[in-house]
């Protein structure tokens, strides 16, 4: 078995558990990890100079964090995290948008 012959083989297995394993598919698994594998072949490939000098962290020169927890004398921003696009506003096919309506502001209790 060629070395090409495993990894279709590989990409078929991944192919048919991702698909919760259903029998009679053999023959449509096979043919998409063929294509899977030809497009893995095709494409260019990272040298492992360039993966390795990648992920390595940019420097950023004279930048020193002091004692006062500041960047060269200026205050450093905390880091937040990118929030992920919202899942309300992914419709699918077939089904209408619902609109939220805006919820009223609360009255302060009574004292």
């Amino acid at each position: 078995m060629s070395t090409d012959d495993k990894r279709i083989r590989e990409f078929a297995y991944q192919i048919w558990e991702s698909e919760g394993k259903p029998e009679g598919q053999e023959a449509r698994h096979w043919e998409m990890a063929c294509k899977l594998a030809e497009a893995e072949a095709l494409a260019p490939r990272k040298s492992p100079k360039t993966a390795v000098s990648n992920a390595a962290p940019k420097k950023t020169g004279d930048a020193k964090l002091g004692p006062d927890k500041t960047l060269n004398g200026k205050t450093a921003a905390p880091k937040t995290k990118a929030k992920p696009a919202a899942a309300s506003k992914i419709i699918p096919p077939g089904e209408k948008a619902v609109e939220k309506k805006p919820r009223a502001a609360r009255k302060p209790p009574a004292v």
